[in-house]
């Protein structure tokens, strides 16, 4: 099969007060510099009185150099409305941690989709609060390291993982069923850069066993939510989320194998729309391009 060439594009991801004559202005920016313009969505908040835009346009033959597109962006637009804005290349590709304790059915599933080129990412290390993952991670070559958390040395081990992003050049972050909560120190190192996962009837069903909790209540949907994480657990913006219908005929394990669906395609759906610089986050509330 043979692949489609891509040329590399500059995306840009902005909001601002809404006003008349920003689409206009940001595109003949990126038209009078010879810019092919190759998507674009906009989206108003009329209560908020917000604009939201993502554009995309191919940099081969731009007339302004790639180092200097933010600088000359936010003197000529920018500046103009007030904007809140990120530039991204599409060649610069992301780099994603991985966070996991015991369980590895996400932490397969992004691997594969990683080894299989369906994600033009790179997985530098996986860092966990247990080995039980760790042959996974020396079957797909990553560095796998152990921080064992405990009240008395969370502060400290939390500094050691920061240290381990750091020297790993990490971008993002993403809990894959990692059991322990994140301080808001640690979050505030990776704000909008955290992705979590958990299932979409908490707090309902709080705790370590939710399915169990909701098979005795004789639940008809289950559900799972990737999210940004904040410092309000489990209530950072959303990204993606997905149900499964259940009947009186599923048992506890019927739950756990449909809810573990879920989990990995829900979290691999965020996962994506993130490193396709599609999501933008305002007042704790995520808009989702495309």
């Amino acid at each position: 099969m043979a692949t489609i060439e891509t040329k590399p594009t500059a995306i840009i991801l902005m909001n601002c007060d809404d006003n008349t004559g920003i689409i206009q202005n940001v595109t003949e920016f990126i038209d009078n510099n010879r810019g092919n313009i190759i998507d674009l969505e906009e989206h108003v908040d009329r209560e908020e009185k917000q604009f939201f835009m993502r554009i995309e346009w191919e940099i081969e033959n731009f007339l302004i150099p790639r180092d200097k597109i933010g600088e000359f962006f936010a003197t000529q637009i920018a500046a103009k409305y007030g904007m809140t804005w990120n530039l991204y290349f599409s060649d610069e590709k992301p780099r994603m941690a991985i966070f996991v304790s015991k369980m590895s059915h996400c932490l397969f599933d992004l691997l594969s989709r990683v080894q299989s080129g369906e994600w033009d990412i790179a997985v530098p290390v996986i860092i966990s609060n247990h080995n039980e993952c760790e042959p996974i991670a020396k079957g797909f070559g990553i560095p796998y390291h152990v921080f064992p958390i405990t009240k008395e040395n969370k502060a400290e081990q939390e500094a050691k993982e920061i240290e381990v992003l750091k020297k790993f050049k990490v971008s993002f972050i993403v809990l894959a069923r990692y059991m322990q909560v994140i301080s808001d120190d640690f979050i505030q190192q990776f704000p909008n850069k955290i992705i979590n996962i958990h299932h979409s009837f908490l707090p309902a069903f709080p705790g370590a066993k939710p399915y169990h909790s909701a098979y005795k209540r004789g639940v008809k949907i289950i559900g799972a939510t990737s999210h940004y994480v904040t410092a309000d657990l489990d209530e950072g913006p959303i990204i993606t989320q997905n149900v499964a219908h259940i009947t009186h005929k599923d048992s506890v394990e019927d739950l756990i194998r449909k809810g573990g669906d879920l989990e990995k395609i829900v979290l691999s759906k965020g996962v994506y729309k993130h490193i396709q610089r599609r999501t933008l986050v305002y007042n704790n509330r995520t808009i989702v391009f495309g």
